[in-house]
């Protein structure tokens, strides 16, 4: 078992090494690294099956309409045995025996059987069907935005990996150049120190650099390498020759703006409106079971007394007809406390979609946040190349006539790749900001990066199987199970509070009975 497993890990490790060489002549957009992952990603494909396992619940719900048919068959054998012998009988009852009888020894076997087929179908359930299938389709709703929410954090993933790459490879040809530079430096050190035109101090500060250089040009592979990783473990494949970032539309110009269509439509908050609406149709099936409720049956089937002659089964047959009303009296106080347990649900479903808000708000103000600090380093970082350029050709000039040390070209190298650096992270940040601003505002769409790839439908599993197994009569039989069926609301004081009210923040509940604008 041991090897077995070490052989499975060698296998992935030479897997991972595989795909990190793979060619990089192979061009790779923003849209279809996001195509493939959007296709691909592990993370997308569970939580994908995990909305259709959801889906099936709405048929679940929907059996109840439909007649349940049930078939049964039974045999017997029955065995008896008497010994025999005298037998004293108390004839005049004085509690006296006065005569004995013989009675002679006997054994007597038999054999009996049955089938029967049933039908029984639910005429009214006071709404507990009607409700099971309105609770069932708003957790498909909730499942369908948690499903959108993880596409769309599996995209922001694409967006930071890719970024990722983009800036290591930046940096590293950065550092490859810094230490072309310095090599450069050192020689001409030594050229000059073997004329006698600078030290052996001079020599050893530009050896120092260039093993500095070294070490971060090693580092920068590294750190390549994880990114290189990173993207195959995100995208599926790892990553060819990368083109620059295009731009991301429909990122908002304000704070406001961006706040109001997170509200609106962020999954997260979408997911916990529809929790509420299934919570609150709990509320509405618990209460439905202190109705009555009705059901048809009919039964047919054949009986005999010798399972050898199994034509009697034809001869001794029945039918039966009838409709039972089941009217629950008491129940020792269970359907009240299923009540009270829903309401408090309800209660817990409705402040989490304010926890939700609240932490859409922070998401917002974060990454708008994020934005604008990114945004104002990026301008800040190229003017810093701009100068650090400047001052570094000066230097080197100014140190061939002698008016600089070779510590000052040294210094002036090294705040120029520093503020290179600086600048390819100021850029990624920016990129990686925006992305996280659609994100927290919902908006971070497969649409948005790669406009030509096939969308995922959940509705479309959902409508193959909603009506899978339907029978003509089952709309007659909804439609009556909802006749007197406690109602679904918000609050015992709003009923009408339907869910794209709940959806804008128009109506929340905060208690039992409780009403207030958001």
């Amino acid at each position: 078992m041991l090897n077995h497993t070490r052989a499975l890990v060698s296998a992935a490790v030479l897997a991972v090494a595989a795909g990190l060489a793979a060619p990089a002549f192979a061009q790779e957009t923003l849209g279809s690294a996001a195509d493939l992952a959007y296709r691909t990603n592990p993370t997308v494909l569970g939580q994908r099956a995990s909305q259709r396992a959801l889906d099936e619940s709405v048929p679940q719900a929907r059996a109840g309409l439909r007649p349940s048919i049930d078939v049964s068959a039974s045999a017997n054998y029955n065995f008896s045995d008497s010994a025999g012998g005298a037998r004293e009988i108390d004839t005049d009852g004085d509690g006296i025996p006065d005569t004995t009888i013989n009675v002679p020894a006997s054994n007597n076997d038999s054999t009996s059987g049955s089938v029967s087929i049933g039908l029984s179908q639910t005429l009214w359930s006071g709404g507990r069907i009607g409700l099971g299938i309105s609770v069932a389709e708003a957790n498909v709703m909730a499942g369908r935005e948690n499903l959108r929410g993880v596409e769309q954090q599996v995209l922001a993933s694409v967006i930071q990996v890719y970024a990722d790459v983009l800036r290591d490879e930046e940096i590293l040809r950065i550092r490859e150049s810094n230490l072309t530079v310095l090599e450069r430096q050192r020689d001409e050190a030594n050229a000059r120190f073997e004329v006698g035109e600078i030290t052996r101090t001079d020599v050893a500060q530009a050896e120092a650099r260039l093993a500095q250089s070294q070490a971060d040009l090693a580092n920068a592979r590294a750190q390549l390498a994880v990114s290189r990783a990173a993207y195959a473990a995100v995208v599926g494949q790892a990553p060819g020759t990368l083109t620059p970032l295009p731009q991301l539309p429909g990122v908002p110009a304000d704070f406001d703006s961006a706040l109001a269509v997170a509200l609106d439509e962020n999954p997260d908050i979408r997911s916990a409106v529809y929790g509420l609406a299934a919570a609150e149709g709990r509320v509405a099936l618990a209460r439905a079971e202190y109705l009555p409720s009705v059901r048809a049956t009919a039964s047919y089937g054949g009986s005999t007394n010798d399972l050898g002659d199994l034509g009697q089964l034809a001869d001794e047959t029945s039918f039966r007809a009838g409709a039972t009303l089941s009217v629950p009296i008491f129940t020792g106080g269970l359907n009240g406390s299923r009540v009270a347990q829903a309401l408090e649900q309800a209660n817990v479903a409705q402040i989490a979609i304010e926890g939700e808000r609240r932490g859409v708000l922070q998401s917002v103000s974060n990454a708008y946040a994020q934005l604008v600090s990114a945004r104002a380093t990026v301008l800040a970082g190229e003017e810093a190349v701009r100068a650090a350029t400047v001052a570094a050709e000066g230097v080197r000039q100014e140190a061939q006539v002698g008016l600089r040390t070779t510590l000052d070209v040294l210094n002036g190298e090294l705040e120029l790749r520093n503020a290179e650096v600086a600048l390819a992270t100021a850029r990624r940040n920016e990129y990686v900001a925006q992305a996280n601003l659609l994100l927290a505002m919902g908006r971070l769409d497969i649409t948005v990066l790669a406009p030509g790839a096939e969308v995922y439908d959940p509705a479309a599993n959902y409508d193959r199987v909603r009506n899978r197994g339907a029978l003509p009569w089952e709309g007659a039989i909804e439609a009556l199970d909802r006749i007197a069926a406690p109602p679904i609301t918000a609050t015992p004081d709003a009923p009408d509070a339907p869910i794209d009210q709940r959806l804008k923040g128009d109506v929340i509940r905060t208690a039992p009975g409780e009403l207030r604008p958001y």
